[in-house]
């Protein structure tokens, strides 16, 4: 049975559906996200026009809007992601087709719907305002551009000219891709240079303008954000390096990425499943793919190429000059936004020039579409795994530190997760620990130290040092005499780490960056009897299945209190469960409780049981019964005797 051709925007909302839409349920907040929802949420929406005075002023109001309208829930703001997703294909498709020819726009507009090398979709709070929304703005302007020159409407011109005002100047993003316009223009006027000049001029002044404003915001202004590298003295070699990067990447190899990417590991289900999609999306799509029966008369295949290669070079222009890297799967690629109408354009213009059979075009754009649908897929479920790796660290904080005295510094080595830092993990951790927070000092801050020692907001790890963070619109005021020092490793639990139980020596083959900081942790910053418990609901309201790091977080928290009775029932509770720890030195941390607590034998088994599983862990042993020496000196002597440990 023949699948049913559809219409463009039919197509356009079941393609959004199936490359964004199938993991939406199980995805959340990321990045910038988390503290932009606090904003909202305990400061009002109204609070990001001065949070953005001093990084993109013309942003804060298309935030105000939208967080106005959508309450920062994670599901809804996945929704309205999608919405958005879905305007940004119709836009591309009504755009272009002003400018290209209707076969040439339907394709144009299905690659740039699911255009592979942008992964940040799920980032929704953040990228939806910062980038997706004025780049609608732009590809209408695009559109009304050679829409007014078929009508010859100066209204719709005044539209353009508005919609480019909203476009370029809420981001620098785009401040390249004004170049576009006049690269189309010129194609489109058949290179009659002085009709170009003069139908291009106005957008020219207002791109003036901008470049004006961004001049003055950057150098004598308030912008506090990425240095710019453009003043200085251009290195060519590296310059050239960069465009040959951009070419490659943005025109090339992102469309064929999910590739390598899947068969790093062909079997996991990830992989399998990404894969089955892609050969679903290619059958579909086969019949919905139109290619121009006759070559385009202006946009011929060279000229989209030449246009192509030259707006992927102008959408590179603003980050290159802040000198960030393109690093593909990664926060960076978010740059590759300004770079879509560049990549879409040179595919494009690549299958028509090298593929002269129509059928032929049709299933290597249906192909491209595909695999562009798998890429994001796959994407999506990168997100799907940090949310639940989120949710993991939020409820285990919880677990171990139910309440924490206001102005505690929480000091950790980086968290074992790709999409957040450590200024993300700050606002969750005021949403738990002060929730009826409504304005004043923030309550709370995380600093990875080895992001942040030398700085000006962690000079050193010497105690009594002051720390001042502003937050935005809210600022941080510690010191590094009250804090606390956490460790999430990549496979285990999340832990207090305690100057006086020995840590710095457990853990002194870890980096200096976070050893150095363990004499500063007090774990009497953490409060044990509060009436409401700190839990991260307002993200993940069903609490996890109590396994092995419950467990081992309560019976921690009850050894920090003392009470070594309580901390031991609680291991013997979850080993009578069938729990164990991922990493063995986690039985080590208990062995203490086991002897103080009477239960010597199997405070013991405990210690041989972590040597068994690792033989390396001898040294961490031995540090642990060395403390257990000094309040039992006869058991603990024997122990250290036992296991060969220098006294």
């Amino acid at each position: 049975m023949p699948i049913k051709r559809v219409s463009t925007p039919a197509l356009l909302a079941l393609l959004t559906l199936t490359a964004y839409g199938l993991l939406l349920p199980f995805t959340g907040f990321y990045w910038d996200d988390l503290p932009f929802t606090w904003i909202a949420r305990f400061l009002s929406p109204s609070e990001f026009n001065p949070a953005f005075a001093p990084y993109r002023p013309f942003l804060g109001p298309i935030f105000y809007l939208t967080t106005s309208l959508v309450p920062p829930v994670p599901l809804y703001w996945q929704i309205f992601a999608l919405l958005i997703r879905f305007l940004l294909g119709v836009a591309a498709w009504w755009a272009l087709s002003q400018i290209l020819e209707k076969a040439q726009a339907r394709a144009a507009a299905l690659l740039i719907l699911v255009f592979p090398g942008y992964s940040q979709h799920w980032v929704a709070y953040t990228h939806i305002n910062q980038e997706l929304i004025p780049f609608i703005f732009y590809l209408l302007s695009f559109g009304f551009t050679f829409h007014a020159l078929k009508t010859r409407s100066r209204a719709h011109t005044l539209l353009a000219l508005l919609l480019q005002i909203c476009g370029v100047f809420p981001t620098e993003y785009f401040f390249g891709i004004e170049g576009i316009r006049l690269l189309l223009l010129y194609v489109y006027t058949e290179k009659n240079i002085k009709q170009t000049f003069k139908i291009w001029t106005p957008y020219l002044l207002v791109w003036i303008l901008n470049a004006a404003w961004l001049l003055y915001y950057y150098k004598f202004g308030p912008y506090n954000s990425y240095s710019v590298t453009a003043a200085q003295t251009p290195n060519l070699i590296n310059l050239l390096a960069q465009a040959l990067d951009a070419l490659w990447k943005t025109g090339i190899y992102i469309w064929i990425q999910i590739a390598p990417l899947t068969l790093a590991a062909p079997l996991a289900p990830a992989s399998l499943l990404t894969g089955g999609l892609i050969l679903v999306s290619f059958f579909f799509l086969a019949p919905q793919v139109d290619v121009n029966q006759t070559p385009a008369p202006r946009f011929s295949a060279p000229s989209l190429m030449l246009v192509g290669a030259l707006a992927i070079l102008l959408g590179r222009l603003p980050s290159l000059a802040a000198g960030l890297p393109l690093t593909l799967q990664s926060s960076y690629d978010r740059f590759m936004v300004s770079m879509m109408l560049g990549g879409v354009f040179f595919i494009l213009g690549a299958i028509d020039f090298l593929i002269t059979n129509n059928n032929r075009k049709k299933y290597i754009l249906a192909a491209l579409i595909a695999l562009g649908v798998g890429q994001q897929f796959f994407n999506g479920n990168i997100f799907r795994r940090d949310w639940d790796k989120q949710r993991e660290i939020y409820w285990q904080m919880a677990w171990r530190m139910p309440a924490l005295k206001p102005g505690t510094l929480i000091l950790a080595r980086e968290m074992p997760i790709d999409y957040e830092t450590d200024i993300s993990f700050t606002a969750p951790i005021n949403w738990m620990y002060a929730p009826t927070f409504q304005r004043g000092d923030l309550p709370y801050l995380m600093l990875y130290t080895e992001k942040r020692i030398g700085g000006p907001t962690l000079p050193s790890l010497q105690k009594n040092t002051p720390v001042k963070f502003p937050y935005r619109t809210v600022t941080f005021y510690g010191n590094t005499s009250q804090a606390i020092v956490i460790e999430m490793p990549k496979n285990g639990c999340l832990r207090v780490l305690d100057p006086a139980r020995g840590d710095e020596q457990i853990y002194s083959k870890q980096p200096k960056a976070l050893t150095d900081a363990i004499p500063l942790s007090d774990p009497s910053n953490i409060l044990a009897e509060t009436q409401t418990p700190a839990a991260p609901t307002f993200f993940f309201p069903q609490e996890p299945p109590h396994g092995w790091c419950y467990y081992f977080a309560k019976a921690e928290l009850a050894q920090q209190n003392g009470n070594y009775a309580a901390a031991a029932a609680l291991i013997r509770q979850a080993r009578n469960l069938g729990y164990a720890p991922e990493d063995p030195t986690e039985w080590l941390l208990f062995a203490q409780a086991f002897a103080l607590s009477g239960d010597l034998a199997a405070a013991r088994e405990l210690s041989d049981s972590a040597i068994q599983t690792d033989t390396r862990t001898r040294r961490e042993a031995c540090i642990v019964w060395t403390k257990i020496a000094l309040r039992l000196p006869e058991e603990g002597s024997a122990a250290l005797a036992a296991y060969q440990c220098a006294q």
